[in-house]
């Protein structure tokens, strides 16, 4: 080796930008070391696999390498399905087997399965496995393990066990594929065979079921299984933050979270990412406060998608001013993630045209906006009335950007002709559409509808439903309300009858409060807790005095129409919004905001109260139901009476 070569690789290894390594690559080309097949290997490696956005100059650097060996292939196979073009790898792989001399190894194999298994292609990896079997590689411990993972990916557990079981000494690894097979089919029972006969458990083990219990929403077999482990680490903790938030269980998310800091472990970016969602899902806006506080001293405060979250958080919980100021942080950090929370956070909050400017901050600042975005700032339009600005987007995605709409952003139009009251062009607008219409777009088209009473629509519409989905109660539901919206009320109560007759239950309705960093859950009708007899006793006060000073009547005659699926118990006065607001006038110190997460649409007559309770207890409310937030403020909302 001559003493130019560790000059040029010691520069390799702290090469940190494509700029730096043109500099080092004009080096090796003037020093005529470009022909070595060490160093040309090294120079491969580290373009194609150690550095961002460098894989095309890594190609180009391939393709003018004389006689590339193995080692070259794999790197740049390696480089390729760790990409977001995995397609690349299987013609750089056929392109391998034409033209090199030397065959695939175990690495090209396993590579090149990983890269089949990264398109969800069981076709390609079947054809890639009968490669392999024809070099003898099939039960290479490496290749045999990637096999077994990418059939678990592609959701053929039966594959996968077959690859497991022709294994003749299948190590950790190789079991640890096998049990993560089993459990992202949704075997559990298999997967908890697997992991009680494996002959040495290690944490990752541990891990994997711990993962497949929390997705397969068995909680309890989880906690077991979490309080069993003889270690834990990080991604232990992690998996039942993240797993017990996304199952609906965001007290247990948060006392996972304060036991971890107990412990004297330190959150990861993982752990951390999953409890603000809880915290954004819950509407825990203290708790996110003493997050973001932490997320501050422990100078996390550079990773940028825990200031994802965080902003998130802060939008679900209602403070769009301080999501705002998350945002203008990260000024230089900013990603196509925190431009688009940004938008979804203005648009939630009625604030369309405010979230039309920040897309168009976005397009200056050179991001390309992808569907995620434009699903954020149709729901903008939709959500503020901009139904002229919501047709020029939709036609801009796919004009300027290419970007074909999916069904979800078809159904943030028809939601945008139906807010309008444009119903029959959001009729049309589905009949036209191209791709096959879903129950979830003709359900969008019936709930606009049964905001109008249009009854003669709501039928076709409901027909239409019934052949996809015939027995969804929020369709019976619908078609009742626009029956009741109409003043058709026998036609609205004969729904109702035919619903019970056919025993469709219907989703009923919760809201839930955080006091004191402890959330509350509130459903109408439910009496037996001290705490939901302290806001029933509460409530009562509160309706008698909007009756004496507001001149409040409940809208009785529109139960019908906005009730919706929750339980109406005799009274519009009972539900559990209603309730929540109570329990928080009683239990929340004066000036306190009072912020509410409710799972359904609020209805007509718990919106007016609120209005009053805002202007005659001097008191501000927010409220999150399923599709927006509504401010109370002084007798108004922010919604202006348009949701």
């Amino acid at each position: 080796m001559s003493k130019t070569e560790p000059l040029c690789l010691s520069l390799l290894n702290i090469c940190k930008s494509l700029t730096t390594f043109k500099q080092i690559h004009a080096n090796v080309l003037k020093l005529g070391l470009e022909s070595d097949p060490f160093i040309a290997g090294k120079l491969l490696h580290h373009c194609a696999i150690s550095l961002s956005d460098s894989l095309d100059y890594a190609c180009r650097l391939f393709r003018y390498t004389p006689n590339p060996d193995v080692f070259m292939h794999n790197t740049l196979i390696r480089g390729l399905y760790e990409s977001d073009r995995p397609q690349d790898s299987l013609l750089k792989f056929i392109e391998m087997r034409r033209n090199s001399f030397s065959p695939p190894d175990s690495f090209s194999f396993a590579f090149i399965v990983k890269a089949a298994a990264n398109l969800r292609s069981v076709r390609v990896g079947i054809q890639l496995h009968c490669q392999a079997l024809v070099h003898g590689l099939d039960t290479h411990l490496f290749v045999g393990t990637t096999l077994i993972s990418m059939y678990g990916e592609c959701g053929f557990v039966g594959f996968a066990r077959k690859v497991f079981d022709e294994m003749p000494e299948p190590n950790a690894i190789a079991w640890n594929a096998m049990v993560t097979a089993c459990c992202r089919g949704g075997d559990m029972k298999g997967g908890r065979e697997l992991f009680d006969l494996m002959p040495v458990r290690n944490l990752m083990s541990w891990n994997v079921m711990l993962a497949g219990y929390t997705k397969a929403g068995e909680l309890e077999l989880a906690r077991e299984m979490f309080l069993e482990m003889p270690m834990k680490d990080d991604v232990s903790w992690s998996t039942m933050i993240v797993g017990f938030a996304h199952n609906g269980y965001f007290e247990e998310a948060f006392s996972f979270f304060r036991e971890l800091q107990r412990k004297g472990m330190r959150p990861n970016e993982t752990s951390l990412t999953g409890v603000l969602s809880a915290c954004a899902q819950a509407g825990a806006l203290e708790f996110g406060k003493i997050l973001h506080g932490f997320i501050e001293k422990s100078g996390l405060a550079w990773i940028v998608s825990v200031n994802n979250a965080l902003l998130d958080t802060y939008s679900k919980c209602g403070n769009v001013h301080m999501a705002q100021l998350v945002f203008e942080r990260i000024m230089n950090e900013r990603n196509i993630v925190s431009w688009t929370a940004m938008m979804a956070a203005l648009a939630m909050h009625g604030h369309g045209e405010e979230a039309i400017g920040i897309f168009h901050k976005m397009e200056e600042s050179g991001i390309r906006p992808d569907e995620i975005a434009f699903i954020s700032l149709l729901y903008a339009c939709s959500h503020a009335g901009l139904v002229e600005q919501g047709c020029e987007y939709f036609d801009k995605m796919k004009g300027m950007y290419n970007i074909e709409p999916s069904i979800e952003h078809y159904g943030c139009m028809v939601d945008l002709y139906g807010r309008a009251g444009q119903l029959q062009k959001a009729y049309e607008f589905v009949c036209q559409m191209p791709i096959s219409c879903t129950a979830i777009i003709w359900r969008t088209l019936l709930g606009a509808c049964s905001m109008h009473g249009d009854v003669k629509l709501a039928e076709q519409v409901k027909e239409r439903l019934s052949e996809l989905d015939p027995n969804n109660s929020s369709d019976h539901v619908l078609l009742s309300n626009a029956y009741a919206v109409a003043g058709k009320w026998k036609d609205a109560a004969s729904v109702r009858r035919s619903m019970t007759e056919q025993r469709i239950t219907k989703t009923p309705g919760w809201s839930m409060i955080e006091v004191d960093k402890i959330m509350y859950t509130f459903l109408a009708g439910t009496k037996q807790y001290k705490i939901t007899e302290e806001a029933y006793k509460k409530l009562k006060e509160i309706i008698r005095r909007l009756r004496v000073e507001g001149g409040y009547v409940p809208e009785i005659g529109r139960v019908l129409h906005d009730i919706e699926e929750e339980e109406k118990e005799g009274s519009v006065s009972v539900h559990s919004e209603k309730l929540a607001v109570a329990f928080g006038i009683a239990r929340l110190c004066k000036g306190r905001t009072i912020r509410i997460v409710k799972n359904l649409r609020i209805c007509r007559d718990c919106h007016a109260v609120m209005k009053l309770i805002s202007q005659i207890y001097k008191v501000e409310i927010v409220v999150r139901d399923r599709s927006r937030f509504h401010s109370f403020n002084d007798g108004y909302c922010s919604c202006r009476d348009y949701w």
